[in-house]
């Protein structure tokens, strides 16, 4: 399945069996795809500046655009945290890239990971939305295991327009997230 069948086929298969599933009476009302944040934090940012390069590297390389720097809001003394200082980066992705990162995300990524059975259910929030976490970059195709540093962790949140978390469910699976059993 090539990258743009995804959005066809969320066009074409997946409203279908949703409206089928939920008995929607407008096709507005189906559940879709609003955007998909990327979050890398790195607490070790505050110590050493090119890590907070490489990090900015590296999740560029995997979003497939230019990614933001998230600064510290607040002073805290105990972590010598000083307001302004670089504490990670993310990125919002939509459109077209969003469904091409939620399908290197389901056919490429998760499969790497070590005894991957299947993501997590419990992971909504409320509202239909779902967050994953990853332990390590080195994940994606993209990051080379020559290029790490410091292996780094991110969060994957994928907000829907879902008003329920069963509804976020029933999105996400029939786009093809592998939830456990």
């Amino acid at each position: 399945m090539t990258t743009q069948d995804l959005k066809q086929r969320y066009e074409s298969e997946v409203k279908k069996a949703l409206v089928d599933k939920f008995g929607y009476k407008n096709i507005h009302q189906v559940p879709r795809l609003n955007k998909i944040v990327i979050n890398m934090g790195a607490g070790e940012c505050t110590h050493n500046s090119k890590l907070a390069e490489t990090i900015v590297k590296q999740l560029s390389k995997i979003a497939g655009q230019k990614c933001v720097i998230t600064r510290a809001k607040k002073s805290i003394a105990t972590f010598k945290l000083r307001e302004g200082m670089p504490v990670g980066a993310m990125v919002t992705l939509r459109g077209q890239r969003m469904y091409d990162f939620l399908q290197k995300l389901n056919c490429v990524v998760l499969p790497r990971i070590r005894d991957f059975r299947g993501v997590s259910s419990k992971s909504f929030d409320g509202r239909g939305n779902y967050t994953l976490g990853l332990k390590e970059q080195a994940l994606f195709p993209e990051i080379s295991y020559d290029e790490i540093d410091v292996v780094q962790g991110m969060n994957i949140s994928i907000i829907t327009t879902a008003n329920t978390d069963e509804e976020g469910r029933a999105l996400l699976a029939e786009l093809g997230v592998p939830f456990k059993k």
